[in-house]
């Protein structure tokens, strides 16, 4: 049975996803990762967060005999229309989100639509549509305070306009290049 931490999202737009191979950040440790663009409007969603929000809070303090909870507590959960935590704005993307990422050591679970596993990594995308099983706790620690989120599972719903850079298929390729001429080709390389 689920935690009151943890909570299924409604529909989200994934970006930077880091889901099929675990990647370091700040010297930390290797995770799987990736970024959800919440809308400011699925208010189901957003009501759900709060309320794991502060079940992570409540479990901190039963779990460390009453100890009080950390002030100042940092969130996972920012505003795509405000200003990143560490400085500057946050992508065009982001309006109208709010925008959390999550990770885990742990491959999380990957899905399609139908439950089927997903295995080819150019399948996930920053860019495509999806929902996200995540789980939030309390973190203390080398005075760095606050409250995150973990991530279980991946749900991709649809695909979407890929965000920065894009995805290559086989259709894309063209065969006019077979049509060109060799000696210009040659003069071109100098």
């Amino acid at each position: 049975m689920a935690s009151s931490t943890q909570i299924t999202t409604g529909k989200v737009r994934f970006s930077y996803c880091n889901l099929f191979t675990p990647r370091a950040m700040d010297n930390g440790p290797a995770k799987y990762s990736v970024t959800l663009l919440i809308s400011k409007k699925d208010k189901a969603t957003l009501a759900k967060i709060k309320g794991a929000i502060e079940a992570a809070k409540t479990l901190y303090m039963q779990r460390n005999s009453g100890k009080k909870l950390p002030t100042n507590l940092k969130s996972t959960l920012h505003d795509g229309d405000g200003e990143r935590p560490n400085g500057g704005e946050f992508g065009e993307e982001c309006k109208g989100c709010y925008v959390m990422t999550v990770s885990s050591k742990n491959p999380p679970v990957i899905v399609d639509a139908d439950k089927v596993p997903i295995t080819d990594p150019q399948d996930l995308y920053s860019g495509c549509y999806g929902r996200a099983i995540i789980n939030f706790y309390v973190y203390d620690t080398q005075g760095n305070k606050g409250v995150s989120a973990g991530l279980n599972g991946i749900m991709k719903l649809y695909d979407g306009e890929p965000l920065g850079g894009g995805i290559v298929t086989d259709d894309m390729w063209d065969d006019d290049w077979q049509d060109e001429d060799d000696d210009n080709f040659d003069d071109l390389l100098g």
